[in-house]
């Protein structure tokens, strides 16, 4: 059976099903991101959306919700669902475990932990000071799951770094929760444990669309590479593969993504764990094609999750991050069953 240069069979490479994934999946995405801007507590109709879009009235309170909540808002779903899941696939990909997401990881539960942090002892924090928090977090997170699995024996399998994700994951929401107690700030902190977009601003978006647009291109330019890795490290090697520098590119591009994602949105979890087995399932195993495909079906899961948390439990509203683990966690536990058998 022949096989391109990535070493991924002809016959499972199929560019005309990621080419349509992505067409539909961004059609889907704008409706979606259309109905989220005008269902809430405030219903709107489609023709006062188009009309502030093209004839903005500062005067007219729907305008100005429309302007200043509902878009930002839709706009950060996206953003994050893209995020989450292309980093989802990188780790995957890399690591060639496929339970490895950002809050299975413990990435997540690491730039939570350093925004706890910083509302502690910067309380004064700009909205940079909060991302840069959520990088080193995230790096922190990855750095403690990779050093606890390194320790065991038998080396890293997948479900023992599925493992030492969750007591990482654990250990860092327990003292998170701990600093929010102690220095009384429960409430501030409470939207980042919950995980939501109510409430996005466009200050947070200008600090969240570059972030995402490098990790994103990042993730893009090493796709090929990550290919030939997820075939094994030792193949990688032998056909000319520098590992280390695609490893190294590929954790720059997670923690990108993935501090930016939570330090706005919060810790949404099963997103990056979810999206690239699905889309591997109906693209195959190129990257070239999951890593896109991820982007466009992550955004609009997340969009649609959004839609879903005003709906669940109206006038309120219901934690974003719980309408994620819904779908997510069942997802986690067949997983780790298939792959328990690697213990």
């Amino acid at each position: 059976m022949q096989k391109n240069k990535t070493g991924v069979q002809k016959d499972i490479y199929r560019p005309k099903t990621a080419t349509a994934v992505i067409f539909f999946g961004l059609a889907l995405l704008l409706a979606s991101m259309g109905l989220s801007i005008i269902y809430g507590a405030a219903n709107i109709n489609v023709s006062t959306v188009w009309q502030s879009i093209f004839h903005y009235d500062p005067q007219s309170t729907q305008h100005q919700i429309i302007h200043r909540l509902r878009w930002p808002r839709a706009v950060a779903a996206a953003l994050i669902g893209a995020s989450l899941a292309v980093s989802g696939a990188i780790m995957q990909g890399m690591t060639r475990n496929a339970l490895a997401s950002p809050s299975v990881m413990g990435v997540t539960a690491g730039a939570g932990f350093m925004i706890a942090v910083g509302f502690a002892f910067l309380p004064s924090g700009s909205n940079l000071v909060l991302f840069l928090l959520a990088f080193v977090g995230a790096g922190l997170g990855t750095l403690l799951v990779f050093s606890i699995g390194a320790l065991s024996k038998r080396g890293l399998t997948p479900i023992k770094l599925a493992l030492a994700g969750s007591a990482v994951t654990a250990l860092l929401s327990s003292i998170s929760t701990g600093i929010a107690l102690f220095f009384d700030i429960a409430k501030d902190i409470s939207f980042w444990y919950a995980g939501g977009v109510a409430g996005v601003q466009w200050v947070s978006i200008k600090l969240l669309l570059p972030a995402t647009i490098a990790g994103l291109l990042i993730a893009l330019y090493i796709s090929r590479s990550i290919t030939v890795l997820s075939l094994g490290e030792d193949v990688a090697a032998g056909l000319g593969q520098r590992t280390a520098i695609v490893k190294f590119l590929g954790t720059i591009a997670v923690l990108l993504l993935t501090g930016a994602a939570v330090a706005v949105g919060g810790t949404i979890g099963f997103v990056g764990l979810v999206i690239p087995h699905i889309i591997r399932f109906i693209v195959g195993p190129d990257y070239r094609l999951i890593i896109p495909c991820s982007a466009v079906v992550g955004a609009l899961l997340l969009v649609i999750s959004d839609v879903g948390a005003r709906v669940v439990n109206p006038p309120f509203e219901t934690p974003l991050g719980a309408i994620t683990a819904l779908i997510g966690v069942p997802f986690f536990l067949y997983l780790a069953r298939r792959e328990g058998r690697g213990l």
